[in-house]
């Protein structure tokens, strides 16, 4: 399952901060409040804070915890993430080793009155759970772009070849993807469980905040904003490493299957282990995958949408075409100066390098430029509560096409809406909602480089009034189904804002795909479905909806909860 295409020789690697030195830095993040700061995680338990610019000319420490923080091999201060609304609270989260007894530690620590100094003795204890090895800690945590929840990464506990058993344990942290909600409370816990988690019901031992299971070493895992889909690259054992998209309630396969191949099938008699989207053997990268992000930035623009990853011992890094539909391909890009242990996005998406051996931090940037001509006279005009018309004239004859950026005053920023193709001059944003102010821009792009922008328009999207139900819904949205409880049939409600790929799936408690409902393409409007349950047991269900805006790109999920009794 692998096969690779041309290499990008327009592109090389500099060292984004030429001033500064690390010690083996292991992640590198934003804080997501607008002040375009760089956070750097040393392993030994510091993060440095500095602006994000080539000529920044020192650094400072955010927070130092090395007296609580056991660190080197796989061990250390291996995670960081800033809470959605960090700008307000001043909250973020820490992922370390703790030692004596071998322990990972899922922490709270809140800023103090300045910005670029974090209160250590302000921890507050999350989660915790012990490690029988001093390898295989995983690491990584982050914010779901969707739902605000705080997603751990968790390695299988060490040693080889998962002597316990842990990553099939659901009893265990282990081996899984964690999700709890950091902004409430259930009893005797610093946070409550998120209500569609595949076990919130369960009872006895089994973990509530296991999201998903069956992994070895996630190393490193990220969000695409975009899609919202969770990106994970699984450490392969001895043979193969591989790279997941994980879903909710899914086991993943390890340790009876590493990658797609068999590797210990004693015990393992779960009906469905989900396979890797793609993954490639040792005779090509040699020893372990390094996790990255799906690209968005300025600076690359022939990478958008494509999810960067490297192997820490070839140093080669890649990059991966995946839409869901058609099999994963692959491209090689360059080879870094060191082993890449790392990746890290800042606030305008643009993609870091890290390193080890020399310590440094890398960008991407084109070996070659391009003079492009930026478009001009854009005029974005509202045709109706839900569609916005964009024109502009092309300045250039050489571009490959455009990408149209837009924002809100609620977004604040601009972000990337769609990619039009060479000579397309009109664009009809489909994605919008009634009585909402948009900001729009655009620029031409080649393969070597990007234009200007053109010059900013704005529109106010007209208020639909003396209609209480358009034939068009202002957004996605999965209802409850009614009635509930039910029995042998409910009825399940769905409406979207826009044409879409639409998949309506049935769950069991276990995270069992049981039955879909939906899988088609379907335009914008109001639906509802029947689910005769005539054939399934008692009990509770879960219902996931998932859609991708046809126009956009951009998606919706959502899950109900629903319960037959017979």
């Amino acid at each position: 399952m692998f096969f690779f295409t041309r290499a990008y020789a327009q592109l090389s690697l500099e060292n984004a901060f030429p001033h500064l030195s690390f010690s083996s830095p292991v992640f590198l993040t934003s804080a997501g409040d607008s002040t375009d700061r760089i956070f750097v995680v040393e392993q030994a338990g510091r993060i440095k804070v500095f602006q994000n610019s080539s000529s920044t000319q020192t650094s400072k420490t955010f927070l130092d915890i090395t007296d609580r923080v056991t660190s080197g091999g796989e061990t250390g201060l291996l995670g960081l993430a800033f809470h959605p609304d960090f700008k307000n609270n001043g909250y973020f989260y820490v992922d370390y080793t703790t030692p004596n007894p071998l322990t990972t530690r899922i922490s709270r620590f809140q800023v103090t009155s300045n910005p670029d100094s974090a209160d250590k003795n302000s921890e507050v204890v999350l989660l915790y759970f012990t490690q029988p090895y001093t390898n295989h800690n995983g690491g990584w945590i982050g914010f779901g772009p969707n739902d605000g929840y705080l997603y751990i990464g968790a390695g299988d506990g060490g040693s080889g070849g998962d002597p316990q058993n842990n990553a099939q344990n659901i009893t265990k942290y282990l081996g899984k993807i964690l999700r709890i909600d950091i902004d409430n409370q259930d009893a005797d816990l610093n946070y409550a469980i998120p209500p569609d988690n595949p076990f919130v019901d369960s009872t006895g031992s089994v973990l509530k905040e296991i999201y998903a299971w069956g992994l070895r070493n996630p190393w490193r895992d990220s969000f695409d904003p975009e899609t919202g889909w969770l990106w994970t690259a699984d450490v392969g054992q001895s043979s193969w490493e591989e790279i997941d998209i994980i879903q909710n309630g899914k086991n993943y396969g390890w340790r009876c299957y590493e990658g797609n191949h068999e590797y210990n099938t004693s015990l393992c008699n779960y009906p469905e282990y989900i396979y890797p989207i793609w993954e490639y053997n040792h005779s090509l990268g040699r020893c372990s995958i390094t996790g990255g992000y799906v690209y968005h930035g300025q600076n690359v623009p022939e990478l958008e949408g494509k999810y960067i990853y490297a192997d820490y011992c070839a140093s080669t890094i890649w990059a991966l075409t995946y839409d869901g539909s058609n099999p994963a391909t692959n491209e090689t890009l360059l080879t870094a100066p060191a082993s890449v242990v790392s990746f890290g996005v800042d606030e305008h998406q643009e993609f870091y390098v890290i390193t080890q051996s020399p310590d440094s931090i890398y960008k991407f940037t084109p070996t070659t430029t391009t003079t492009l001509a930026a478009p001009t006279n854009l005029v974005a005009t509202a045709t109706g509560p839900n569609e916005v018309m964009l024109s502009w004239v092309d300045n250039t004859t050489t571009e490959k096409g455009f990408k149209v950026e837009r924002k809100t005053d609620e977004t604040g920023s601009y972000l990337l809406l769609d990619s039009v193709d060479q000579n397309v001059t009109i664009y009809a944003d489909q994605t919008v909602q009634e009585n909402i102010l948009y900001y729009y821009r655009v620029y031409a792009y080649t393969q070597q480089a990007v234009s200007e922008y053109s010059n900013e328009d704005t529109v106010q999207t007209p208020k639909i009034t003396g209609v209480n139900d358009p034939s068009v819904p202002l957004s996605y949205k999965l209802e409850q189904n009614f009635p509930n409880p039910f029995n042998p049939s409910t009825t399940i409600k769905f409406s979207l804002s826009g044409k879409s790929e639409v998949n309506i799936v049935v769950y069991n408690l276990l995270g069992m795909q049981i039955d879909t409902i939906v899988k088609d393409e379907l335009q914008a409007g109001y639906y509802e479905k029947t689910w005769n349950a005539k054939n399934a047991a008692s009990g509770i269900y879960y219902v996931k909806m998932t859609a991708k805006s046809v126009v956009s790109g951009n998606a919706y999920s959502s899950t109900i909860k629903m319960i037959l009794m017979k």
